[in-house]
C-alpha cells in the first residue's frame, strides 16, 4: 500500500485528513513536528507529502528546503492556514508542486493530491554523472560501468551531497545535517563509517579527505 507522509499539528485536522487519505487506499504516516517529519523522510519512502508550514519546532519549508536538497523527488503538497502570496511564492520556489489554504474542501484536497501525483509520474529528473559512476535521483539507483551498485539509504544521501557539491569540500557538520538533519544526535564517527563504504563499494578514490576539513568527491581524472 502506498504511503502518504501527513505533516500537521492539529490533532483535530489531522485526524480527519488521515481518515480521508485512508478512505482512498493511502496509508498515513502523521507527523506534528519538523524533527519527527524529517526521521520519517529518512526511515521511509513516500509517494507524496503534505506539508503544514507552521510547526513546532520550525517551518515546513526547512522540512521542502532539506528534501530537495537530497535530491528527494517527492511530490509535495503545502496545506496552511497563510492565506497571503508571498508565503505561496516562497513554498513553491523551494520546491513546492501545488498549494492549498485552510480550510478547504475534502473533495478539493484529494483532487489536488492526484493531479500533483500525475505530474510528478512524468516529471524526469536529470541523471548524475561522475567517472564511470551514475546516480538517478528519482530511482534511487546508483550504477559503475552499468553494473547496479547497492548502498544504504545513508550512503545513498552522502553520494549524492558529494556529487552536488563536487569541486567544495563538505565539513563533517554539513554532511551529518544533510543525512539526519540539524536536530539528530548521532556518533562523532558516523560520517567516517559511510565514507568507508563508499569507498569500499565505489573505490578509494571515490571520497578525498580533506584533513581538519572534511570531505570531497574525487577529481574528474
Amino acid at each position: 500500500m502506498d504511503a502518504i507522509l501527513l505533516v500537521e499539528d492539529d490533532n483535530m485536522l489531522g485526524r480527519a485528513l488521515s481518515s480521508a487519505l485512508g478512505q482512498e487506499g493511502w496509508r498515513v504516516v502523521h507527523c506534528k513536528d519538523v524533527a519527527s517529519a524529517r526521521t520519517a523522510l529518512v526511515d521511509h519512502a513516500f509517494v507524496v507529502v503534505l506539508l503544514d508550514l507552521g510547526l513546532p519546532g520550525g517551518s515546513g519549508l526547512e522540512v521542502l528546503s532539506t528534501m530537495r536538497s537530497r535530491y528527494d523527488p517527492t511530490p509535495v503538497l503545502i496545506i496552511t492556514a497563510r492565506d497571503q502570496l508571498s508565503d505561496r511564492v516562497r513554498g513553491l520556489d523551494v520546491g513546492a508542486d501545488d498549494y492549498i489554504v485552510k480550510p478547504f474542501q475534502r473533495d478539493e484536497m484529494l483532487a489536488r493530491l492526484r493531479a500533483v501525483l500525475r505530474r510528478s509520474r512524468g516529471a524526469v529528473t536529470p541523471v548524475l554523472r561522475w567517472r564511470d559512476i551514475e546516480i538517478d535521483p528519482a530511482a534511487r539507483v546508483v550504477t559503475r560501468k552499468g553494473q547496479r551498485i547497492s548502498l544504504s539509504a545513508h550512503e545513498f544521501r552522502l553520494l549524492l551531497a558529494l556529487f552536488e557539491s563536487r569541486g567544495r569540500v563538505l565539513s563533517r557538520d554539513q554532511l551529518q545535517d544533510r543525512l539526519y538533519g540539524d536536530d539528530t544526535e548521532i556518533g562523532s564517527n558516523t560520517v567516517a563509517v559511510f565514507v568507508h563504504q563508499l569507498r569500499r563499494k565505489l573505490g578509494d578514490d571515490v571520497v578525498v579527505t580533506e584533513l581538519g576539513f572534511g570531505y570531497r568527491l574525487g577529481d574528474e581524472h
